[in-house]
């Protein structure tokens, strides 16, 4: 019954809470601490000051500690699951519509205006990191390992993850 709780504590957050993990803190913790009184007011908050603190998603972390220390390890697994499954369920069916209807003039017209939105966003995002690089390690060492990035996947055929992970070494041992 304890699991079925934990899913039903993060279900229903992921699919009231439209705009993703800040919009859904206060759905967690109406069913965490007023719905089934797993935590006080107080513990909550020390935890959403803790998760807030931890790269990634707020929801998912909540779903994780909260789970883990009602229900264990599978608590955890399921509040995970629970906090990432309407998200996940969607994604599905639309991608099934999508894929059904793939052919279709209007998809490919909406394909064709997706795409450059998604570029630039890309585009974006790595001059932020070029940036970021540049301001910590310096002009010619990022220089460095852009050239030897772009060389290795593109003459090379080397998978991103051995990049991502050389490069994270380098930055361990040499900055």
């Amino acid at each position: 019954m304890i699991y079925w709780e934990i899913f039903v504590a993060f279900f229903i957050p992921g699919i009231l809470g439209y705009g993703g993990g800040p919009a859904s803190i206060p759905l967690v913790e109406n069913e965490v601490v007023r719905n089934f009184e797993w935590m006080s007011t107080q513990e909550f908050g020390e935890l959403l000051a803790f998760a807030n603190s931890l790269p990634g998603p707020i929801a998912t972390k909540l779903a994780g500690y909260i789970g883990f220390e009602v229900g264990g390890y599978v608590g955890a697994g399921i509040g995970l699951f629970a906090s990432i499954a309407p998200s996940l369920i969607l994604m599905i069916l639309l991608g099934g519509i999508l894929i059904k209807y793939k052919k279709s003039p209007r998809v490919k017209r909406l394909t064709l205006f997706v795409q450059p939105v998604i570029a630039i966003l890309l585009g974006v995002l790595a001059w932020n990191f070029w940036n970021e690089a540049y301001i910590g390690i310096g002009f010619w060492q990022t220089a460095i390992i852009v050239v030897i990035s772009y060389f290795l996947i593109e003459r090379k055929n080397v998978h991103p993850a051995f990049i991502i992970a050389g490069a994270l070494l380098y930055g361990g041992f040499f900055l």
